[in-house]
């Protein structure tokens, strides 16, 4: 029997389809609650710990929806295929984790959070510790220095001049910097127990 062609809904994109569409019922369910769900500091110091995890998954407006769910689609049309589907699902929670404690720790001066770009920094760091795993060629490390140059800018200067002006709320690029950390760590681990291989679900 011939192997099926992956699609969208198969294969290693079934993931991604995941959390694209999860993150867009998110939005579309949670209009007028989004004060209730983003992380806010001073609610999750008061008890209301889910926000760690929903402020990932809420967005202020379509804009910002639509470029974090284009995000989605090209980390892992990159990606795809460099962990299983649970080793994803390892990096997404590593990442997630990252990010809100980084805020909560480290982070006293911000008040609230929406958006999922500090996860998508750390999919994009496990991606690139797959690639340097198995290829490390010209064109690897130097996608792995900008992703690095690009961290060392935003710490430095700031958020990215196009990036600045495309949303309707401000960059929060410290998400992106505790994001990669917690997708790095994640890759680490996973490097250590199995190699990368193609993603089933």
């Amino acid at each position: 029997m011939r192997n099926r062609p992956d699609t969208v809904l198969s294969g290693p994109w079934r993931l991604p389809v995941i959390v694209a569409a999860a993150l867009v019922l998110v939005h579309l369910a949670a209009h007028g609650m989004l004060p209730a769900l983003r992380y806010e500091r001073a609610a999750v110091l008061d008890g209301e710990v889910w926000r760690l995890a929903t402020g990932h998954f809420v967005h202020a407006d379509l804009r910002h929806l639509g470029w974090n769910v284009l995000g989605v689609l090209i980390v892992w049309g990159l990606f795809a295929r460099d962990y299983t589907a649970r080793q994803w699902l390892i990096v997404l929670l590593a990442s997630t984790a990252a990010t809100s404690l980084g805020f909560l720790l480290l982070e006293p001066g911000l008040e609230w959070y929406v958006g999922f770009s500090g996860v998508l920094h750390g999919c994009m760091a496990a991606g690139l510790v797959a690639w340097l795993r198995s290829v490390r060629d010209p064109l690897t490390w130097l996608v792995t220095g900008l992703f690095a140059a690009k961290l060392a800018w935003e710490h430095s200067v700031g958020a990215l001049p196009f990036t600045g002006g495309s949303l309707s709320i401000p960059v929060v690029h410290e998400a992106h910097t505790y994001g990669a950390v917690g997708g790095l760590l994640a890759a680490l681990v996973l490097s250590r127990r199995t190699r990368p291989a193609a993603a089933s679900l």
